[in-house]
């Protein structure tokens, strides 16, 4: 999920610490997006080539395909999703899960934006501008609903297939999926908090009423 990405996460103090394998692959994954995004820099998305990628993260091409099967991986893929389910299987059973749900956006949004906002700005462009990047995160939305899916079915009694749970795992991601499009078309100049606040307020609470109209404030 794009806006919940970070380059880097680190594990609360209370969660166990990865092992050295993989603590290994980790390291080699940040080095290979690490590469990329320095490439991209320099040249821009379309003229860096996977072969480029590998040969400044010191791997071997093979190396990157085995972690990330396309460019956009790249781009898009993380540690956070597995992270994010698990703090919000966390959070206290009796919270209202909009709550559960702001706590953890904001969690994620920070951890982004402390660990390098450089990245994060980048990789949201990428997203808003390259139609590549952008159709694989169409298709990467679907596996983190479906994970979604099961988290909500679990803290609210419901069945993950159901319809119910399925739309508003989806609802969820498209709106935060959508935040960041917002934040990279205005060139990042809002708070990306701000922004993922008010796109939740929205879920809650349905679309705001248009100054002037009925039920509006007037301008």
């Amino acid at each position: 999920m794009t806006l919940m990405t970070a380059a880097r996460i680190t594990p609360p103090a209370d969660h166990p610490r990865p092992g050295l394998r993989e603590r290994k692959k980790i390291k080699t994954r940040e080095g290979i997006r690490a590469a990329m995004y320095a490439l991209v820099e320099e040249q821009g998305y379309d003229a860096t080539t996977i072969e480029q990628i590998a040969e400044r993260a010191e791997v071997s091409p093979s190396t990157v395909f085995r972690y990330f099967p396309t460019k956009e991986d790249i781009v898009l893929t993380d540690e956070w999703d597995p992270v994010m389910l698990a703090e919000l299987r966390m959070r206290p059973a009796d919270e209202p899960w909009p709550v559960s749900i702001r706590h953890v956006v904001r969690e994620a949004i920070a951890v982004g934006i402390d660990e390098d906002l450089a990245v994060s700005r980048l990789r949201a462009r990428l997203t808003a501008e390259v139609p590549a990047v952008r159709s694989r995160m169409m298709e990467s939305m679907s596996v983190t609903g479906r994970m979604l899916c099961g988290v909500i079915a679990e803290r609210t009694g419901g069945d993950p297939q159901s319809l119910e749970v399925r739309v508003y795992a989806m609802a969820l991601v498209g709106a935060l999926m959508e935040t960041t499009l917002y934040w990279a078309d205005h060139d990042h100049e809002d708070d990306l908090k701000e922004l993922a606040e008010r796109a939740l307020d929205v879920l809650e609470r349905g679309l705001p009423a248009a100054p002037g109209a009925p039920g509006g404030t007037a301008g």
